[in-house]
């Protein structure tokens, strides 16, 4: 029989847990184990099978770890890890920060003979791959993502980092052509602010360059919701041939997919050279257990 891969999942929020299932799920890896700041105290029953840790030093023959962490911590954890002779694989979410991150990224890849593959969500990540393929189709012209309406994990964990947050959502809208409309609910500890808190969400890169509403409630978790999704077009022309349009629509469940893409790209990590990748530069037949014959065979 094949070896399986060794995957550990660093962090155990919504996309760590997600992870999880999707690794429970794969028939071409088994977990390592379970980082967790706290370790092995107050471990959930649902981990018991699991070997749990507080640094992913502790567990034997890792051979990928999957950062389920909040977004500004990825690279620090990637540049870490993979000094330790393991891959690595991120959902990286602020585009703007993404090619920075690589070029760093690429230099502890290249100095370690290691494997890490950033940005892997699905935007970053999936949708990445769907907009290159649309502007191959038809180069000349204008691609608009559009996402929502749902709950964005990552302006989510930007709110709850904030002083006086204690518990928070951002809801995407989308207003067409790119454009969208950020809702942010939060719960904010006893003391804190409204105003102060408000002005801090509006001033993070996250938020600056959208229109964004910020509500106070008393409790997040009755206005929560996994769902999200996107809907991307592009108009333009094949060739000299105008008035080519391509749409791509995707309604999905927010931690569940960005788990399984993780998954995927981490497979996909075991058959690439060192190095540090985007997902438009992994091929797509990678991201599938299967070899490749069986997968040329059933889907080309």
């Amino acid at each position: 029989m094949m070896k399986k891969i060794r995957a550990a999942v660093v962090g155990y929020g919504n996309i760590g847990r997600y992870s999880i299932e999707a690794l429970q799920a794969a028939p071409d890896f088994e977990i390592a184990g379970i980082v967790r700041r706290q370790g092995s105290k107050d471990k959930p029953l649902e981990l018991t099978r699991y070997e749990v840790v507080g640094d992913i030093s502790e567990l034997n023959a890792v051979d990928v770890a999957i950062l389920a962490t909040p977004t500004r911590s990825c690279p620090e954890y990637a540049g870490k890890i993979v000094e330790l002779g393991i891959n690595t694989v991120d959902s990286f979410d602020i585009h703007t920060e993404i090619l920075d991150y690589r070029n760093r990224q690429m230099e502890h890849c290249k100095k370690t003979g290691r494997v890490s593959v950033i940005s892997a969500g699905w935007d970053p990540g999936s949708d990445s791959v769907v907009r290159v393929m649309m502007q191959s189709l038809a180069p000349k012209g204008l691609t608009y993502t559009n996402f929502g309406p749902g709950m964005s994990m990552g302006h989510s964990v930007c709110v709850r980092s904030k002083k006086g947050v204690r518990n928070a959502l951002s809801v995407t809208i989308p207003l067409g052509e790119s454009i969208h409309r950020r809702m942010v609910y939060v719960e904010l500890e006893n003391g804190a602010k409204f105003e102060e808190v408000e002005a801090a969400i509006k001033a993070d890169p996250y938020f600056s360059h959208d229109e964004t509403h910020v509500f106070e409630v008393d409790n997040v978790d009755n206005v929560r919701d996994m769902g999200h999704g996107v809907n991307l077009v592009r108009k333009g022309s094949s060739g000299a041939t105008p008035n080519q349009r391509i749409e791509f629509n995707m309604s999905i469940n927010n931690p569940a997919l960005t788990g399984q893409v993780l998954v995927n790209v981490a497979r996909a990590s075991m058959r690439l050279a060192p190095g540090c990748y985007t997902m438009p530069e992994i091929p797509v037949i990678d991201l599938l257990p299967q070899s490749r014959e069986e997968i040329i065979s059933t889907l080309v």
